[in-house]
């Protein structure tokens, strides 16, 4: 795959930059969580559950909340405690959410690509860990081949989880970098060494690991194009499989804990576009393949051959070469979809306890897709995940003229 077009891409210039400098949703759905409403009850996912075939693969996500401390830039639904007392709850809550989704089912549905992410899932010990597995076993066919992929945080993961983890059936690990200078780290209120992370990334490397990916963050409080060029230096030297390279979105008035984030040090436009740039170079150099917005991969990898086949196909979980329309999501604040509707956990314990506590499925809100919308979710992802799009294939597809339907669009490139 040739990397000219990606060396391109780098090179930008201010007035295109300043026409399409809007804030704009990752698209791991369409439409995006915004749009989802609490009119879509537990039962409307019943319904959902119970249309599923015998045949249909699924992917299944688990979320594990807990983190021993809250990152200034963290926007994802997290509980910080150092209270272990309060995971093992969980757990339990957990469990019983696993069985209220399988009993919709008359046969045991078959997960073709698995994920614990969080939070922190190696806040987890071991053993309990291998428990939350063994309660997914129970009601669930992981299939031979799965894609099976946990998020680590190199503080807090040992040697044991890693070998518990492999023991379970992990194939695929992915850690949490962001940034290694200091400086950046102390602006983030996370503080993780090199060291660390590379003694976890080697002890992987020597058992085995399939797949490893390396999460980055550009955009953050204090980051410098030469301090993050150092960090991309570091991750290169260590060879993972993948590379994301996530865009810092600050949104304090939705994430309170990003108020303790100073502002000022924030990059702003043209400098955060030459960090992204600078990663995409760095990594195109290294020999890593762009796929679709902010990820890479070595082109052995099944992702860069999915995206020379024109395959790649992207989720709530990333990038995938799995194309299942099913993925249930357990745990607070868990996204899934199935047959058509996108349905979220209850992000409040209290309300994802007395739900499961009531023999309910813990639905907050959920949205059922119209015929356009699977137009538009189409459209989007071949265009996010494959970098093109067959307008008469389109066209062929969904009955439509695509000039007049994309009208708008269209006038607005």
């Amino acid at each position: 795959m040739t990397t000219a077009p990606i060396h391109a891409a780098t090179a930008v210039d201010g007035e295109l930059l300043a026409k399409y400098d809007r804030p704009g949703p990752r698209y791991t759905s369409y439409p995006t969580a915004v749009e989802f409403s609490e009119d879509f009850v537990a039962a409307d996912y019943v319904r959902r559950l119970q249309a599923l075939t015998v045949d249909d693969e699924i992917s299944l996500y688990i979320h594990v909340p807990f983190c021993e401390h809250r990152c200034h830039f963290c926007g994802c639904h997290v509980i910080a405690t150092h209270h272990q007392e309060v995971a093992a709850n969980y757990l339990s809550y957990l469990e019983r959410e696993i069985a209220l989704v399988a009993d919709q089912r008359e046969h045991r549905p078959k997960v073709v690509q698995y994920h614990w992410g969080g939070g922190t899932p190696t806040y987890l010990n071991p053993e309990q860990m291998t428990r939350l597995q063994r309660a997914v076993e129970s009601h669930f066919d992981i299939q031979p081949g799965a894609e099976v992929a946990i998020e680590v945080d190199p503080r807090v993961t040992t040697t044991e989880h890693i070998d518990t983890l492999l023991g379970l059936g992990f194939n695929r690990i992915s850690m949490g970098v962001q940034d290694f200078d200091s400086h950046v780290q102390e602006a983030i209120g996370r503080h993780q060494t090199e060291e660390e992370t590379r003694q976890v990334y080697a002890y992987c490397r020597q058992k085995g690991v399939a797949s490893i990916n390396v999460d980055l963050i550009y955009g953050l409080p204090g980051q410098t194009l030469a301090s993050f060029e150092r960090t991309l230096d570091a991750v290169v030297e260590m060879r993972p499989d993948r590379l994301a390279v996530y865009s810092y979105a600050h949104v304090p008035w939705i994430r309170g804990n990003q108020k303790r984030i100073d502002e000022a040090m924030l990059p702003q436009r043209d400098d955060k576009f030459a960090l992204l740039a600078s990663a995409i170079r760095a990594f195109s150099e290294a020999g890593y393949d762009m796929l679709g917005m902010d990820h890479f991969a070595l082109p052995d990898d099944e992702l860069a051959q999915a995206l020379e086949e024109r395959r790649l196909h992207r989720n709530f979980m990333g990038y995938t070469v799995q194309r299942s329309p099913t993925m249930l999501g357990m745990g607070i604040s868990a996204i899934g979809e199935a047959s058509g509707a996108y349905i979220q956990n209850q992000k409040k314990l209290s309300t994802y306890y007395a739900d499961i506590d009531a023999g309910r499925l813990p639905v907050e809100r959920g949205y059922g897709t119209s015929e356009d919308d699977q137009l538009r979710k189409h459209v989007i992802l071949e265009l996010m995940c494959n970098l093109y799009l067959d307008r008469a294939d389109v066209e062929a597809h969904f009955g439509i003229d695509f000039a007049e339907t994309f009208a708008i669009e269209l006038d607005e490139l």
